[in-house]
């Protein structure tokens, strides 16, 4: 079962050793391989998605469990093992890490023309890349900046997102996952997660809680620029005196201008907001009028649309109209199986140990010396000792 929510990782430095990028790629294919045999390409994907397998992969494959690194380094050793391999396995890897992520839509449309696929498929793979990016980078404001985006998909037309974002502050990552038979709606609870070994303030406009937010947002846009600049410029008015109200760090009794009364809540970067004067916002702003998105979708995939705009809307749609948006972190758990300690609840046997099993018939069933075999299964069953 894929559990909802997001994963958090120490930040790590440094480059992976090329002993160990090997194996992982040798291993990685060899479990490729069985796996597309035994299950078929769709059914990758499907595990990719799944945070606690992917989690587990990295693991298998040598790597630290609860290592940023894992994220970066396990999408690019899978990437090299199914190199010159794609079109047999029907399996493909875009995108990476720093400015291999921003090719993702070149490699995309790459793979479509080598496998003839009709150009409405190629343009949906790329929309989903990119508003998967742009919804946990702009709708989930929770203070870690997008550095890693991977997107894998089948001859089938399955898709997955695998991607990462960098908190500098604490010096932690964070984890997002994407699995396209899981999504419904694409800026309405989208994700498929594991377990965050921490919280964050958080502004998740993709909560079902923040439907209200979303819907305002969408109207104030249609309703047209002028109407829209009056709020705007209400905010301005009483930007000094709703950056005082607004933090609940002091515990005082207050009338407020803007009620956050989430019991978790400490702090979040709204406190900061500057409401002076923004020619550009201004002139996103006026563009996206112009343009009536039908939706709220609509009016996140347009250009120029990034987390100030959606932040200015969403405050307005609090602020002025009531809507309050979801102030809660999405994450949900804080190990991929539980904790030892029953926080937030107990270990989850059942789902643990089917992944062991599962990854132990895949590993017997490679073509891997006894030796190498040997200490892979060693290592799942530390893992669930």
């Amino acid at each position: 079962m894929i559990q909802k929510g997001i994963a958090t990782f120490t930040l790590d430095y440094g480059k992976c050793p090329k002993w160990l990028f090997e194996r992982m790629v040798k291993l990685g294919r060899e479990i490729i391989e069985v796996m597309n045999i035994e299950y078929g390409p769709d059914e990758f994907i499907k595990r990719i998605a799944d945070p606690v397998w992917f989690q587990s992969l990295g693991t298998v494959l040598a790597f630290d469990w609860n290592a940023s690194g894992l994220t970066t380094i396990l999408t690019a050793a899978l990437k090299e093992a199914l190199r010159r391999n794609e079109k047999e396995l029907g399996i493909f890897i875009c995108g990476g890490k720093g400015k291999t992520s921003r090719k993702t839509p070149e490699q995309i449309k790459g793979w479509g023309s080598i496998l003839s696929l009709p150009a409405a498929q190629v343009d949906n793979l790329v929309y989903n890349s990119r508003m998967a990016a742009k919804v946990d980078s702009a709708l989930v404001q929770d203070g870690f900046q997008i550095y890693h985006h991977t997107f894998f998909f089948s001859k089938n037309g399955a898709w997955a997102v695998v991607q990462q974002g960098m908190n500098a502050e604490n010096q932690t990552a964070r984890r997002y996952h994407w699995y396209s038979k899981k999504i419904t709606d694409l800026v309405s609870e989208p994700h498929s997660g594991i377990a965050s070994q921490m919280k964050s303030s958080t502004l998740d406009l993709t909560a079902k809680k923040s439907g209200k937010t979303r819907e305002t947002s969408k109207e104030l846009v249609q309703g047209g620029y002028a109407s829209l600049m009056k709020d705007i410029k209400i905010l301005r008015k009483h930007s000094s005196k709703l950056s005082q109200m607004i933090s609940l760090k002091c515990g005082q009794r207050q009338t407020t201008f803007l009620n956050l009364e989430n019991k978790e809540f400490h702090h979040h970067p709204v406190e900061r907001e500057d409401f002076s004067k923004s020619k550009y916002l201004e002139k996103v702003l006026w563009q996206v009028c112009e343009r009536r998105p039908e939706s709220y979708e609509n009016l996140l995939s347009l250009e120029g649309v990034g987390p100030k705009t959606i932040r200015a809307l969403s405050l307005t749609s609090e602020v002025i109209y009531g809507a309050k948006p979801s102030y809660e972190d999405p994450a949900r758990y804080s190990f991929a199986h539980g904790g030892k300690d029953a926080t937030p609840y107990p270990v989850d046997r059942e789902t643990y140990d089917a992944t062991i099993n599962f990854f132990n018939k895949l590993i017997q069933k490679t073509k891997m010396p006894f030796s190498e075999k040997k200490k892979a299964m060693a290592k799942l069953e530390r893992n669930r000792n």
